[in-house]
Parts: C-alpha cells; sequence; structure tokens
C-alpha cells in the first residue's frame, strides 16, 4: 500500500509495525479507505471473505450494471489457510457459483509453524481444487513472467482460479530458508546481513532504489485514474443507483407492527421474522438473505425470494448448504464489499460453528444479521445435542455484538429494525421453534425494544417484585406474575429482549427498571450466569445451567422447574424468609 501511494501507510508506520496504534497491526485490521479491505488473522476467513467480495460483484453487476461494478477479486493464501475446514467449505461453494472473477494466489511453500507440511498434510491439490469446481494453475512463485501470464490466462477464466505458487519460505536467507524458524520471528541482526550479502542488496534499512519506488508509483498513479473515470460515471448515475438500492425499511416494519397488532395470534418468533422479511423484501434490493441448509426450519426465506444459481446472480436468496462457518465468513465479505445486508440463518446451537466469524465481524463493526432459531430446550424432541444452553451467554460476552432474543411477533419486528438500524454492530436475532402468545395488543410508533429492556405487566401501583424475562420466558414470567397477585405478591414483569442496548440506557432508566424493588428474579431457558448482575446477589436466577433433555417441550420445561407453579413456590419462600 506504501509502495503504490496510499495517504494511509507511511514508512513511520511500516517501522512501528505490531507498535501500540500503528495501522500496520500484528495481523491487519481494517480500516475504511485505508485498503486494507478485512481483517485477517483467523486462518481460512480471507478466502470466505473473498468468496464473499466475488459473489457480491456478481449480484451488484446485475443490479448496476458492468460500468458501475466490474472487477476481479484476489485472495492471498497459505498452507495454514487451506488446512482449515472454512477452506473447504467456502472454496466448494465459490466452485459451485462459478464466481469467475475470484482468483486465489496460494503461497505453496510447504510450511507451517510447527515444520514442513508433510507432518499433517498429503493432499494432491490439483485434484482437490478441481473437485471443487476450480482451474487449477502451477507456477514458480519466484518468477515474475510465470506469475505474470497466470493473471493474464485468470482473465478469461470461465470459473475460480487458484493459482499455486511454489515458494521458498525466507528466501536468501542462507541458515533460515525454507525452514518453520523463519515463519513467525525475525530473522535476526546477523542474518540479515547475510541475507543482503546473498540477494546483492546494498541499501540500508526501509531505503527503497527510485527506480522501483517509481515504478510502483506508476502503478498506483495508474488505479488512481481509474478511480478518478469510474467516481464520474458513479456521479452521473448516483441517482439511479439510490434508487436501485432503496431502503424503505421503517415504512416495512411500520406495516408488520399494524399487521401483528391487528391479527394478535400466538405465533413462534421465526414465523414472526419470516412474516417480518415478507414485507423487509418487498421493500429492499439490499437484503440478501441465506440458510445453512435450514430455509424450511430458520423460515430465512419468503415467497417473495429469488434464489441465487450458477452464472444466475439476479436473485436475493442464497442457499450455503450446511457450511455455518462458511455462511457467516461470506457474509462478512458481502457486508465489506458494498451497501449490501447479508442475513443468514441456521439453529442457535451452531453458533459455535459461527462465531469466528461472528467474532471478526464485531470487530470489524459490520452491519450482519444472524437468523438463530431453535432457541432453547423449546425445540423438544431434537434433545440436548440441538438444544442451546450456553450459547447466549457465549454470543452475549462478544464485545460489540447485539443479541436479540424477542418475546412475540411485536418484538420481533422491532428486533429486526434494530438490527437494520445498527450499522457498525452486528445483530444475532434468536427465535423460538415454538408458538408463543403474544404479549403486546396495541401498536405503538415507539420502538419499545430499543430501551433494550422494558415494564410489560405490573399487577399493583405497589410491588415487591421485579421479574425480568427474555424471549418465551416472557410468557412463562406474565403466568407467574399473575400466579404470585393471587398470593397478594405483586410484581412487574419487564421484557428484556437485548441486554447489551439495556446496558447501553441512561443510570436513571436502569434505576427505573431494576431498583424498583429490592427482590428480583430472572427467567431464561438458558445460562443463568449473565442474570446474576441484575439481579443481585438476593435475587433469583432460574434458568438451565445443565444440558437439556430429549421429549416434548413442555415436558422438559417441567423436568427443569421452569413452570409458573415452581417458580412462584421457590420466589414465595425466598420472599417469605
Amino acid at each position: 500500500l506504501y509502495l503504490t501511494g496510499y495517504k494511509s501507510i507511511s514508512l513511520k508506520d511500516i517501522k512501528n509495525f505490531r507498535k501500540l496504534n500503528s495501522i500496520c497491526a500484528g495481523h491487519p485490521e481494517y480500516i475504511p479507505n485505508t485498503g486494507i479491505e478485512t481483517t485477517t488473522g483467523p486462518l481460512g476467513q480471507g478466502i470466505s471473505n473473498a468468496v464473499g467480495f466475488a459473489l457480491a460483484e456478481e449480484i451488484l453487476k446485475k443490479k448496476l450494471g458492468k460500468d458501475i461494478i466490474n472487477h476481479k477479486t484476489y485472495v492471498l493464501a497459505g498452507d495454514g489457510c487451506l488446512m482449515e475446514g472454512v477452506s473447504h467449505e467456502a472454496m466448494s461453494f465459490a466452485g459451485h457459483l462459478k464466481l469467475k472473477n475470484l482468483v486465489m494466489l496460494f503461497d505453496n511453500n510447504s510450511i507451517s509453524i510447527d515444520g514442513p507440511t508433510n507432518l499433517t498434510v498429503s493432499d494432491n491439490f490439483k485434484k482437490r481444487f478441481e473437485s471443487y469446481g476450480w482451474d487449477y494453475i502451477l507456477i514458480n512463485g519466484h518468477n515474475e513472467n510465470e506469475i505474470f501470464k497466470a493473471l493474464k490466462k485468470v482473465h478469461n477464466a470461465k470459473k475460480p482460479t487458484v493459482i499455486s505458487c511454489k515458494t521458498k519460505i525466507g528466501y536468501g536467507s542462507p541458515n533460515k530458508s525454507g525452514k518453520a524458524s523463519s515463519h513467525g520471528s525475525p530473522l535476526g541482526t546477523e542474518e540479515v546481513k547475510l541475507v543482503r550479502k546473498e540477494l546483492n542488496w546494498n541499501y540500508k534499512p526501509f531505503e527503497i532504489p527510485k527506480s522501483i519506488l517509481n515504478d510502483w508509483k506508476k502503478i498506483g498513479n495508474k488505479g488512481e485514474k481509474l478511480e478518478t473515470k469510474w467516481n464520474k460515471t458513479y456521479k452521473k448515475k448516483k441517482n439511479v443507483i439510490n434508487k436501485i438500492l432503496k431502503n424503505k425499511f421503517s415504512k416495512s416494519i411500520k406495516i408488520e407492527k399494524k399487521n401483528a397488532a391487528k391479527e394478535f395470534k400466538s405465533l413462534a418468533t421465526r414465523k414472526s421474522s419470516e412474516s417480518t422479511l415478507n414485507v423487509l423484501i418487498k421493500e429492499s434490493n439490499i437484503l440478501i438473505g441465506g440458510s445453512a441448509d435450514l430455509a424450511g426450519s430458520n423460515n430465512t426465506k419468503t415467497k417473495f425470494h429469488k434464489i441465487i444459481k450458477p452464472r444466475d446472480f439476479t436473485g436475493n436468496y442464497i442457499h450455503y448448504g450446511v457450511r455455518e462457518h462458511a455462511m457467516c465468513g461470506i457474509m462478512n465479505g458481502l457486508a465489506l464489499h458494498s451497501k449490501i445486508i447479508p442475513y443468514g440463518g441456521t439453529f442457535l446451537i451452531f453458533s459455535d460453528y459461527c462465531k469466528p466469524s461472528i467474532r471478526l465481524a464485531a470487530i470489524m463493526k459490520l452491519r450482519v444479521i444472524y437468523v438463530m432459531t431453535h432457541d432453547s430446550i423449546g425445540l423438544g424432541e431434537d434433545g440436548p445435542t440441538h438444544q442451546p444452553i450456553e450459547q447466549l451467554s457465549g454470543l452475549r460476552s462478544i464485545p460489540n455484538l447485539n443479541v436479540f432474543r424477542p418475546a412475540d411477533r411485536m418484538e420481533t419486528a422491532e428486533c429486526w429494525d434494530l438490527a437494520l438500524k445498527n450499522l457498525n454492530t452486528p445483530s444475532v436475532l434468536c427465535l423460538t421453534r415454538q408458538n408463543l402468545d403474544p404479549i403486546r395488543k396495541k401498536y405503538s410508533n415507539t420502538n419499545k425494544c430499543s430501551f433494550g429492556g422494558y415494564e410489560i405487566l405490573r399487577t399493583n401501583k405497589k410491588i415487591t417484585l421485579t421479574i425480568l424475562a427474555t424471549g418465551s420466558e416472557v410468557n412463562l414470567a406474565i403466568h407467574t406474575s399473575l400466579k404470585l397477585a393471587k398470593d397478594r405478591i405483586y410484581s412487574k414483569v419487564v421484557s428484556m429482549p437485548c441486554h447489551e442496548i439495556f446496558d447501553k440506557q441512561t443510570k436513571a432508566y436502569k434505576n427505573k427498571i431494576l431498583d424498583e424493588t429490592k427482590f428480583k428474579i430472572s427467567l431464561e431457558a438458558g445460562s443463568t450466569d449473565l442474570w446474576k448482575k441484575y439481579v443481585g446477589p438476593n435475587g433469583l436466577t432460574f434458568g438451565i445451567d445443565k444440558f437439556g433433555k430429549s421429549a416434548p417441550y413442555k415436558e422438559i420445561y417441567k423436568h427443569f422447574k421452569l413452570t409458573p407453579e415452581d417458580i412462584s413456590k421457590t420466589t414465595k419462600k425466598k420472599i417469605r424468609k
């Protein structure tokens, strides 16, 4: 970036490599408009990001025309990147879609941290890549003529291409060349002297010969001229482009909330999400949906979706297959590339497969939306392997990630609204398989979920108990509150669809919600740990801190004593002590 003239990178920055606040971090970190296009580090993520970039290019090319969007996507990958499972998922997906403008330069040096890759890998790379539906070109990675010819060849490609560049790590180092010792540590002063001698390099550290620098600057100037030309074309078509990439989400959300109030019926929040998507998709060209082979279960695909297929990118829905990890990495690429808003579905239990990509989305401040259904023991007979217990706590521990757990159709629409409006924060929508009774009858222009937590029911003006709950357990909290009222223990129920948003409210608002009563309890069919900060040392947390059971969901709730009878009984004992 420095050599081609980017103002974002100076020689001083490069000298401060890995120092505090240097843009030249240990692993490149995404900063808009600097030339650093994604945050790398976890191996294989860059490959899935690149697939997202290439897919975004195809989608937008169809919408905006070749004069606005028409580019190659290049990704540099190493041996370790291709060992990671996400690389298999992403490359298989890219080959299936025939993303012909995607090019991988594979630094094939056969070394990883532990030593030569033959310790662990016996892959036939050519057969592997060709089986994915990629073209494969093998070259000498130290021969600029072979590199040039290969790059020229891919301009006419009909499918994605791997250029396998056979290289020697630590090239020019007499003692460390071709060895793992040159992988992750400096060569050292004495070895650098030997390298200079070996390569006949007679320049001081960070001194770049003018002839070389001038050639690089010419490349940068050429790119700058192309960008200036593109900006003029874009400016002429800006109004048309904005019309194509329209956004009427607020109107859609208002329609859905009114429908929810009018119909007022029991509905699983996964179905509520589908209902919201029905109105959103009609109003947007930039919301691109998908699912990891669970469209029918996640309710992510509506009747207004059209499938994106090989060589047909006119649609707005992606079948990712059983590839949760790649799906989320690809969605990061879609979000990084342009104004596209990607959402993808899977079961909440499989968020563990997605977490590396979710974490990177949070680091990069991307608007990516994860629709994660079957969010508790309420999924029933699929059993403990599919019943998320610790997943909510795990996701809530990630900085800059909003975890939503709506309680009914109205809240689901509002949570979608917040996810779409949070430009710099990814969102997880945790949704039920089982039907839930609606908790709010009246339509309101106010998005009550925007407070993170709010009062939904009160059994008396004067109360002694605050009940906090999310999702399916808000219904449970309401029934518990009404049952306690019969014994003259009066309470308020607080629906808390998003901890992260609630924690950002004013101190006065949080005090109003939490400090009206000394005694508080929480209800959520999952880990109880993160509720303790709300209920305090004297409060009670009703949840599950062990694995679930395989049975009809009502029986499981009863087994874990998550019923109005059990909760009210334990609560009464505590209050009357």
